[in-house]
C-alpha cells in the first residue's frame, strides 16, 4: 500500500526486447526504494500500457532474481506510438494521436517522473511527451548500438556474443563442405553488430550499410581463397547493407499494417549474386531474433545496473528531458531532443574498419 505523501515514479520498456532490460528495472526499483522510499509503477507493454492504462506496482521482491533474465518482465511493444496510434488492421488502417490521453493517464497516476527505456523510436516518443510537459528520463536500449548520445547501449554486447558464437560454429561446416557461408545479422541502418562480430569471429568479408559494396572485390577474395586451397569463406552482412547504387532488401508482410515492410533478405540476395558469378556453393544463415534473446552478458548486466542507478539520481535532481548514456567510461546526460535526430551509424573512417582491412578482411570495396 502506498504511504502517505510517498512520491511515485513510473517506468516502461519500449521497442524491441533485448538482454539487460531487467537489469535496468532491477536497479531503478531497488535504488528508488532503498535510498529514496519511492513507489515504482511498471507500465505494461511499453506505450501500449500508457494508452490502455495497464500497469503494476513493482516492489523490491518483484525485481529480485531477474538480473540474469533476458527480455523484460513488463512486456514491450514497438507498434504503440501514441502520436500515431494504429486503429484497426488491414491494408488501410486509421491512425490517431492519443498523446493527450497518455498525458492524462500519467497525471491520474500521479507520477513524479516517467523513465522510458528504449531505442531511438521509444526515446523520440519520450521527447514528444516531454514537450507536452511530462517529466521524463531516458535510458538507451538497443542491440543495434545506434543511439545518439552514448558510445554503447546495453544489449549490444550480448548480441555481438551471440553472433560471434554462431560464426565460430559455422567455420567447421563451411570448411567441411567447401562452402561460402553468409551470416545475416541485425542492425537496421547501422553496421555495429556486423563490424564487431565479423572481426571477433574472423569473417573473411564484412558488409556494412555505411559502405555500399561492389561485387567485384568480394568475388576476388572468394576466388583467391579457393586458389590458395581455402575452399570456404565466411561473409558477415548487416541486414541494412546494399550494393553500390542499389537499394536495401525488404521483406513484405501480407497484412499491410504499420510494419508491413522490414529489413531482411540481403543474405539470400547476395548468395544468389555469388552463385551466378562463380561456381561457389553458398548457404545463408539469418540469425534474426536469436540476437536479442537469452541471458545478458556480464558487461550488459553491469551497464544496465549503472544506467538504472543513474536514472534514479537524475530523477532526484530533477534533470528531466534527458537521457543517461556513456562517453568513454563515464556516465553522461544528453537532451532527448538530440536523441530524436536519428541513428548513430558507423563512421566510414572508424578505426575498426581500418583494423579489419589491415588484417585482410574485405569490406566490399576496392582499396
Amino acid at each position: 500500500m502506498r504511504k502517505k505523501n510517498q512520491k511515485r515514479i513510473a517506468v516502461l520498456t519500449g521497442g524491441g526486447d533485448c538482454p539487460g532490460l531487467n537489469a535496468v528495472l532491477r536497479a531503478i526499483t531497488k535504488q528508488a526504494i532503498l535510498e529514496h522510499d519511492l513507489e515504482i509503477i511498471g507500465i505494461e507493454d511499453g506505450y501500449e500500457g500508457l494508452i490502455r492504462n495497464r500497469h503494476q506496482r513493482l516492489d523490491y521482491d518483484d525485481v529480485s532474481g531477474i538480473l540474469n533474465l533476458g527480455g523484460t518482465i513488463l512486456g514491450t511493444s514497438n507498434r504503440a506510438n501514441p502520436f500515431r496510434y494504429q486503429i484497426g488492421r488491414g491494408k488501410h488502417p486509421d491512425f490517431s494521436d492519443v498523446s493527450d490521453k497518455v498525458v492524462k493517464n500519467l497525471k491520474t497516476l500521479g507520477v513524479e517522473c516517467l523513465v522510458c527505456i528504449g531505442g531511438d523510436g521509444t526515446l523520440s516518443i519520450a521527447h514528444g511527451l516531454s514537450q507536452k510537459g511530462v517529466p521524463i528520463i531516458g535510458v538507451p536500449k538497443t542491440i543495434d548500438n545506434d543511439i545518439q548520445g552514448t558510445d554503447v547501449s546495453f544489449g549490444f554486447d550480448s548480441a555481438v556474443q551471440v553472433c560471434t558464437d554462431a560464426i565460430d560454429r559455422l567455420h567447421s561446416t563451411a570448411k567441411s563442405h567447401h562452402r561460402v557461408m553468409i551470416v545475416e545479422v541485425m542492425g537496421r541502418t547501422a553496421g555495429w553488430i556486423a563490424l564487431h562480430s565479423g572481426i571477433a569471429g574472423g569473417g573473411d568479408i564484412i558488409l556494412l550499410p555505411e559502405l555500399p559494396y561492389d561485387l567485384d572485390p568480394i568475388m576476388e577474395v572468394l576466388k583467391a581463397r579457393n586458389r590458395k586451397g581455402r575452399r570456404f569463406s565466411i561473409i558477415v552482412v548487416a541486414e541494412g547493407a546494399k550494393s553500390r547504387g542499389g537499394k536495401v532488401v525488404l521483406q513484405t508482410r501480407g497484412d499491410g499494417g504499420v510494419a508491413s515492410e522490414r529489413l531482411g533478405g540481403i543474405g539470400f540476395a547476395l548468395g544468389r549474386e555469388i552463385e551466378q558469378a562463380a561456381d561457389l556453393e553458398t548457404r545463408v544463415v539469418v540469425l534474426g531474433h536469436l540476437q536479442r534473446s537469452g541471458s545478458p552478458s556480464a558487461f550488459d548486466r553491469i551497464l544496465g545496473t549503472r544506467l538504472g542507478s543513474e536514472a534514479v539520481a537524475m530523477i532526484m535532481a530533477k534533470r528531466f528531458g534527458a537521457m543517461v548514456g556513456v562517453k568513454g567510461n563515464r556516465l553522461c546526460h544528453t537532451p532527448l531532443k538530440s536523441i530524436a535526430k536519428g541513428p548513430r551509424n558507423v563512421p566510414k573512417n572508424h578505426p575498426l574498419i581500418a583494423v579489419a582491412e589491415s588484417v585482410g578482411t574485405c569490406m566490399g570495396r576496392t582499396l
